[in-house]
């Protein structure tokens, strides 16, 4: 429970990359005792998401510049197969799940509601990933999208990426839906590109302006 809501927090953006992570304060805020929180942040620094550093103690990881490139390259590769065995499948309920996700997604979107959108977006690559029946696929892209959720939160803040990244992934379920899989997998590939563009051009900027 409480590695859940601390994973919640930092998923959310609540909890900032490079934010220190105080065990006296978040024993305070959740309610739960010492040993509680360090197992959390045991787990969570797993998974990537919490970086131990010396003589400051447990931070929300952040992520250079080389390593978001690498990021993004990486889930090109897996997500474009993950889109195309979709499609190859021709589910008719993995399509259906992947539809809900998207009317979500615009629902969010129309009420400006930036965590809903993130939370939509999330079920959407679940459903997708989930759909390849891959399970190898599953295990490679879940810390993937776990480690990249700040450089979503980077790219989907920015004005029009949103609405950008909704015709996207429309375009990706319109392919699984007519069984194309050529066209599945390269809009998944097209859709990350696109992401990573803009995420990358506002790490390039904060980098100048730092």
């Amino acid at each position: 429970m409480v590695t859940l809501k601390l994973r919640g927090a930092i998923m959310s953006g609540a909890l900032k990359p490079g934010q220190r992570l105080v065990e006296r304060e978040l024993c305070g805020i959740m309610g739960v005792s010492r040993p509680s929180v360090r197992e959390a942040l045991r787990a969570l620094e797993a998974d990537g998401l919490v970086h131990n550093v010396p003589h400051r103690g447990p931070v929300v990881s952040t992520i250079s510049l080389e390593e978001a490139r690498q990021l993004y390259a990486a889930r090109a590769v897996l997500e474009g197969f993950a889109g195309r065995e979709c499609a190859r499948f021709h589910d008719a309920e993995v399509a259906r799940r992947i539809g809900e996700t998207l009317t979500r997604l615009k629902a969010a979107a129309a009420r400006q509601d930036f965590v809903g959108c993130l939370e939509a977006k999330t079920d959407f690559y679940a459903a997708l990933i989930g759909g390849c029946r891959n399970a190898f696929i599953e295990r490679m892209l879940k810390p993937l999208h776990d480690r990249m959720q700040v450089l979503r939160i980077t790219s989907m803040s920015q004005p029009k990426r949103i609405n950008k990244s909704l015709r996207e992934v429309t375009a990706i379920w319109r392919a699984i839906q007519s069984g194309d899989a050529d066209l599945a997998e390269r809009c998944c590939v097209d859709h990350i590109k696109a992401a990573a563009m803009t995420a990358l051009d506002m790490m390039l900027k904060h980098r100048a302006i730092g």
